[in-house]
């Protein structure tokens, strides 16, 4: 049985992979969804990660399509209790930004498409630099003392206003966030490291990095002369242009091989050793994706091999 991860200084365990929800209507339909969603589960995940906005960019959607296919899915396993929920506020077309009335609104309007009576862990998806702190911390408060919400947290977030928000719960004594949701991978460490990972280590946060297999390219799938069916290709493929791109990937082949493992499981393993990280997000779009990701539960690096992707990245 794969060890819960405690999840800041909230009292949420978690499974050392968070399942990604951007996929859930959009690239994978309600029927394959429920079937990534049911063999994660059945691994012994529980961490669920989605958006009210999931999949608004999408031709035909509206936003919330992701949420309400998860809401169908607890329903009909009837498993609420057994899942850790985390969704977010401020880009959904209909509920856009974080004042104080528009986060009470899209919360309910998450509620109702969950189906159910509260959310774990609220995260702010974009900071809205315009909106003072001091309205987002007390509409978020309001929907922890209303049962609501369990805990709130906070993505992509500068360490300035990371930093107020802290300030002003402890002053004030109101909710305060538990958890980060920063852009960070092997290919993408200064998006998180320093200034706000410097921050969210001192003041107890926990980590829970979104593209951390830099869309794919951390999979090992995308090789020089090698075209890949993805929505995400290009964005991932480009990784293949830098000098340090291909360094971390020769890394990752390297002991990928000794561990007889998936480069992808190799790749989340780094993450998940990484300070104040709780648990990486991976998506899986079908069953067949889901083993490489869920390999990081049991996949132990030792410190050289750590040491050694970390070089191959800076």
């Amino acid at each position: 049985m794969t060890s819960l991860r405690k999840l800041g200084s909230s009292d949420l365990e978690v499974f050392p992979l968070a399942l990604g929800g951007n996929v859930f209507g959009w690239t994978a339909d309600q029927d394959t969804s429920f079937a990534v969603l049911d063999a994660y589960a059945a691994a012994g995940g529980n961490f669920v990660d989605t958006a009210d906005s999931y999949s608004a960019w999408v031709d035909g959607n509206s936003g919330g399509e992701s949420e309400t296919v998860l809401g169908k899915w607890l329903a009909a396993r009837g498993n609420r209790d057994d899942v850790v929920l985390a969704t977010k506020v401020s880009q959904h077309p209909e509920y856009p930004g974080l004042s104080a009335a528009n986060i009470r609104a899209a919360a309910d309007a998450s509620l109702r498409r969950l189906g159910t009576d509260h959310i774990d862990l609220y995260y702010t998806h974009f900071d809205k630099p315009e909106v003072p702190v001091e309205e987002i911390i007390g509409a978020l408060d309001e929907l922890v003392r209303a049962g609501k919400v369990r805990h709130i947290a906070a993505s992509n977030i500068s360490a300035e206003r990371l930093a107020a928000s802290l300030e002003f719960s402890d002053r004030e004594g109101l909710a305060r966030y538990v958890a980060l949701q920063p852009h960070y991978n092997l290919v993408s460490r200064d998006t998180y490291e320093g200034g706000l990972g410097d921050l969210a280590e001192r003041t107890g946060l926990a980590a829970v990095p979104y593209y951390a297999l830099a869309a794919g390219f951390l999979t090992g799938k995308y090789r020089p002369g090698t075209a890949v069916d993805s929505p995400r290709a290009g964005g991932a493929a480009k990784h293949l242009e830098s000098e340090r791109g291909r360094r971390v990937l020769a890394a990752l082949d390297e002991i990928a091989e000794a561990h007889d493992a998936p480069v992808a499981t190799v790749a989340l393993a780094w993450l998940a050793g990484r300070p104040t990280v709780a648990a990486p997000i991976a998506s899986a779009r079908t069953v067949e994706q889901l083993p490489a990701l869920l390999g990081v539960a049991e996949l132990h690096l030792t410190e050289d091999e750590a040491e050694r992707l970390t070089r191959a990245s800076a």
